[in-house]
């Protein structure tokens, strides 16, 4: 008998998430064999762990439940068994009071015993298999009992966290069944110190024959039983228990064929991952783990290819680019950007603010390219005023252009036939002023019914000589506009699907047609040379098919210059980057595949830091680093960034990050 605190205790009064009567009520249902009570445990559950919270009063009722639990027959436990696995995972839990401890520890080595006979005895369909088996470790009190929180592979990917730096890594596609092993299994330690006392496993040694897997499984096989025969010792290592829980499911999960199948997935666990952020390579066991003790990475920190021996048996994730070398990552160090090893790469320049305000949060950010002069940066803060800074020390050029009545919400460049280039600003209430970034003057305000707030800008070459304004407002309407008269001279965007993003793409010298992303994922090509918007002209809308079958949910547009031709470049809020070809609307290449350190709402910018081969950056908004992407030789580096990002641009060998406290320079190239 299990030592229990009596139901007719005042105790029960003290104690959060469960009451001595719904206790009581339960315990009745489980004991009746007509008793519906798998409705009223959910319930129960839900008081004793809400939110990944577990309240104290699971420790004076489990002993009481666990109890009942263990006399039922084995196939009519397996959720409850699973429950309580996710309950003593569970990553906040108050402690065990003093005087419930020996009834808990006491319900606990009874659950073991209990979940493993049902684990046995119940045939579970595989996918139900794989928690069980989780909740029976976890129950032994191993620490990889915590990927029941993380661990879902009917999904498909794998979703880590790195036990260095703390970012997360997702690998698409991770569960596939590799037939054969890809990777060699594990080594247990030599003597395996046995768990003292009695336990449960020798049982589920018996149950993993070696042939249950199949052809050359057999070595995985043996780590498993090997570690149940020792009954799970808590300093085993991650990956051969986790050896064990894909032989438990290879050996009971239904039908046997889904239950192998599943195995030989679970047992691509046992390999290693490389974190996209510290490139430091660790076991997949020690991403799916919180906090694992004893975690330690299998390359140091420092810039370098994967040895021999990594790259035999370690999982990397795409993010280290389609040619599979491994990317240089670089971080700021205040005002300064070292590699991993801490080598310096170059200085930040930190753009000055207008004394004696700061910039502020900087959410728009514009560089102006004047033909035989150094470019300018733009960019307008909190404080509303439209800075112009020198991109090569961060200075300002002059005092910030004059207050408009409105706040600004984007801005963009506007190069003329003349040569001059100008700035192009619009506001909140539908201001849309041009500035000639020399004097700091404003040159022409378009005349004509405010668009409404202008979200978005980007400046369009239609065949005839002229160089046009294009503004988005948010309710979908986007409009072209002539600087030299200030007139609006046509319209985009027939069907009026709300705008997120927006860009200019070139597809002759004289010619660019815009390209936008809406607020449904779609994305919309238009060619601003036809009066009539419903009208195609030169425009080619993307692959549906191409788009659909990657999922890929257009949030962001950049244009790419390559040598032959202009692509562009289409982001998502997963971090994926894909590269088109407008003249055919298809796919270019492999794309940037995912990256949980960039996923979420993208900004992107392209530039040429040497004057030769583009570079595609991007991030998202309120994250801290950068992907460096070179679409030609499929390069990649990251940089971490002390700042959280807002907006992007880039001048030449510059990267010009708009982040929530003003606006850096940050070198692309070793200086």
């Amino acid at each position: 008998m299990i030592s229990k605190l009596p139901l007719h205790s005042p105790r029960w009064r003290d104690l959060d998430g469960v009451t001595a009567e719904e206790v009581e009520v339960l315990l009745e249902q489980m004991a009746s064999t007509g008793g519906n009570w798998t409705q009223t445990w959910t319930s129960l559950a839900g008081g004793l762990l809400d939110d990944g919270t577990v309240f104290d009063g699971a420790y004076a009722a489990l002993p009481y439940l666990v109890e009942a639990a263990a006399a039922l027959p084995p196939g009519q436990s397996v959720d409850f068994w699973v429950d309580l696995g996710c309950i003593v995972t569970a990553e906040d839990r108050a402690p065990v009071p003093a005087d419930l401890d020996a009834g808990f520890s006491a319900a606990l080595r009874l659950a073991e015993q209990a979940a493993v006979r049902s684990l046995l005895a119940a045939d579970a369909p595989a996918e139900a298999c794989v928690s069980l088996a989780l909740s029976c470790v976890a129950l032994a009190g191993h620490h990889i009992g915590t990927a029941l929180w993380s661990l879902q592979p009917q999904e498909g990917y794998l979703q880590l966290l790195c036990p260095g730096c703390g970012s997360d890594t997702e690998i698409p596609e991770f569960f596939v069944d590799p037939v054969r092993p890809s990777l060699d299994a594990p080594v247990l330690p030599d003597p395996v110190r046995a768990r003292p006392g009695p336990h449960p496993w020798g049982e589920v040694a018996t149950a993993m024959r070696e042939e249950t897997l199949g052809e050359e499984w057999e070595p995985f096989v043996r780590v498993a039983r090997g570690v149940a025969v020792a009954g799970i010792p808590p300093e085993t290592p991650g990956p051969a228990v986790l050896c064990l829980v894909a032989g438990m499911v290879a050996a009971k999960g239904t039908p046997q064929s889904a239950g192998r199948k599943t195995a030989r997935e679970l047992m691509l666990l046992t390999g290693h991952f490389r974190c996209w952020d510290c490139e430091r390579t660790w076991t997949i066991a020690d991403g799916l783990a919180e906090n694992p003790d004893g975690a330690h990475p299998r390359n140091p920190l420092r810039d370098e290819s994967p040895t021999a021996d990594d790259s035999a048996s370690s999982v990397t994730p795409a993010a280290a680019g389609p040619t599979a070398e491994v990317p240089t990552r670089l971080r700021q160090d205040g005002n300064a950007l070292l590699t991993s090893d801490g080598t310096a790469w170059g200085h930040l320049a930190v753009f000055s603010g207008p004394a004696p305000l700061s910039v502020g949060g900087v959410d728009s950010l514009a560089v102006v390219a004047r033909p035989g002069q150094s470019p300018l940066v733009a960019g307008v803060g909190d404080q509303g005023a439209v800075c112009l800074w020198d991109p090569a020390d961060g200075r300002l050029t002059h005092d910030p252009l004059p207050g408009r009545p409105d706040r600004i919400r984007s801005m963009t460049a506007l190069p003329l036939p003349d040569g001059r280039v100008l700035l192009a600003t619009g506001g909140e209430t539908g201001t849309i002023t041009l500035w000639d970034p020399a004097s700091g003057s404003p040159v022409r305000e378009p005349a004509g019914n405010r668009p409404g707030e202008v979200i978005g800008m980007c400046a369009a070459t239609v065949p005839d000589g002229r160089t046009l304004l294009v503004t988005v407002a948010p309710r979908g309407a986007v409009r072209l506009w002539d600087p030299a008269t200030g007139e609006s001279v046509g319209s985009l965007n027939p069907y009026g699907s709300p705008i997120r993003s927006i860009v200019a793409v070139p597809i002759s010298a004289n010619h660019t047609l815009i390209a936008a992303a809406d607020t449904g994922g779609r994305l919309h090509v238009w060619d601003p040379a036809v009066e009539d918007p419903w009208e195609s002209g030169a425009a080619v809308q993307l692959s549906k098919r191409a788009l659909h079958d990657a999922d890929h949910r257009v949030a962001a547009v950049a244009a790419v210059p390559m040598r032959d031709r202009t692509l562009l470049a289409t982001g998502d809020d997963r971090g994926v980057v894909m590269l088109w070809d407008l003249a055919t609307g298809d796919p270019v290449g492999d794309g940037l595949p995912s990256s949980a350190g960039t996923a979420g709402l993208p900004v992107m910018a392209v530039t040429r830091p040497d004057g030769g081969r583009s570079v595609l950056v991007t991030g998202s908004r309120l994250r801290r680093s950068v992907r460096v992407w070179e679409p030609e030789t499929g390069t990649v580096r990251h940089i971490a960034l002390e700042v959280a990002l807002t907006s992007l641009a880039a001048a030449g060998p510059d990267l010009i990050v708009g982040h929530d406290r003003g606006v850096l320079g940050v070198p692309l190239t070793s200086r």
